[in-house]
């Protein structure tokens, strides 16, 4: 329990730094969002009053405390560039990235898994040999280069899907999650290649310890040992990739939205910083700084568990 308070403690402590640092960002760089407003009705003293009444020119600190006060109380804002409350128009754009987000990390999840074990125990034959000389290509190529890729040949060539004929969860469930299959593939192929390497290389690394000698000379059988005793220890730093890996699935996203014309928050959040609409970027940032260290701090806690050794660090 005491490794578990020390672990909340810190998740607050490094939220409270990032939502300040996201709003302190966007304090100091060079621009005025009463510019963008005010459009061809702009004048100083028209922006002056215009600031006056949005409260930007009070101190930094106290707008600071004040914005986190109200997110903290579900109140994200107003929009500088809709005029709409940016709570709502996160509404519609969460779930669209979080369901992306979902689908590749259990993809990764799913294939990287039983792949680095098979490989592992395949160790130094040809299908291993093979497939660590496809993993060191597949890393290398970007995601956004693999959903063109895919988009050409499953939209173009083989007509699987209408390349931007999104369908809102909304409207169509189905047909939803089917769009985001192909832009999820593209997000997972290169982590699945660096996740297979990780428990590949962890796997391997554990069968040479002396406990696996030991399990060994009581007349174990490799499976009983690999099953048993060894994947429980190289399972560990999977864990807390995979959980890094929440983060590049999200910035990923971002990226693939643009190529397969998904309206989520990666869109949104590229138009905004655009548009200087500060409040909807700084609710982004911080609502996906929220998702990617209670991961973190998850797959910690989950690691504690798998591998008691961790508390005593």
């Amino acid at each position: 329990m005491k490794y578990i308070f020390k672990k909340l403690v810190s998740l607050i402590i490094i939220l409270f730094i990032v939502s300040l640092l996201a709003f302190l960002a966007f304090q100091v760089i060079p621009g005025d969002p009463t510019t963008k407003i005010l459009g061809t009705e702009y004048t100083p003293e028209r922006a002056h009053a215009l600031r006056e009444a949005m409260g930007l020119n009070r101190p930094v600190i106290v707008r600071y405390f004040e914005w986190l006060k109200n997110f903290l109380m579900g109140d994200f804002g107003t929009s500088y560039s809709y005029s709409l409350s940016v709570k709502e128009m996160l509404a519609g754009k969460l779930p669209i990235t979080f369901v992306l987000t979902a689908i590749s990390f259990t993809i990764i999840t799913v294939i990287s898994i039983p792949l680095g074990i098979l490989l592992a125990k395949f160790e130094g034959t040809w299908l291993d040999r093979i497939f660590t000389t496809m993993n060191q290509t597949i890393m290398s190529i970007p995601p956004f280069f693999i959903g063109i890729v895919l988009s050409y040949i499953f939209s173009i060539v083989l007509k699987v899907f209408v390349h931007g004929d999104f369908v809102s969860y909304t409207v169509d469930p189905v047909k939803f999650v089917k769009y985001l299959f192909f832009p999820a593939i593209s997000i997972a192929i290169p982590r699945i290649a660096m996740t297979v390497k990780l428990l590949r290389s962890s796997i391997i690394g554990e069968m040479d310890k002396d406990y696996v000698r030991t399990a060994f000379s009581r007349g174990n059988s490799r499976d009983s040992v690999l099953y048993r005793h060894v994947l429980k220890n190289s399972i560990v730093p999977v864990v807390t990739f995979l959980a890094v890996t929440i983060a590049d699935i999200v910035a990923g996203s971002i990226i693939i939205e643009q190529v397969f014309g998904i309206p989520g928050l990666g869109r949104l959040l590229v138009s905004s910083i655009f548009n200087r609409d500060f409040p909807v970027v700084q609710a982004i940032v911080v609502i996906l700084a929220i998702l990617v260290v209670t991961v973190n701090t998850l797959a910690d806690i989950i690691n504690q568990y798998i591998d008691p050794r961790i508390k005593l660090r």
